[in-house]
């Protein structure tokens, strides 16, 4: 962020932090969000994208997840994440 900030937008700056991929059965995940809401604190959205093999296969395929699997469970959490 700060690179981006410096090289190429200096008026950037966070709206908001959204923790994607995201397995609540790890510890690793709960970790992670612990750490990350320990840095950003309340820019942390309540909404977690959940762990999805079609979000991670889009760009390996070189298509957006909304043309790549325009129906999966991945795609829908992100739209709903947006709206809230």
């Amino acid at each position: 962020m700060k690179m981006v900030k410096a090289r190429l937008n200096p008026s950037l700056r966070v709206f908001g932090v959204i923790m994607t991929m995201y397995d609540n059965r790890t510890t690793l995940s709960k970790q992670v969000v612990e750490e990350v809401e320990s840095y950003f604190g309340n820019e942390v959205f309540k909404t977690y994208i959940p762990r999805n093999v079609k979000i991670a296969e889009a760009p390996s395929h070189g298509l957006p997840i909304s043309i790549y699997a325009h129906l999966s469970k991945g795609l829908l959490h992100t739209q709903n994440s947006r709206r809230k």
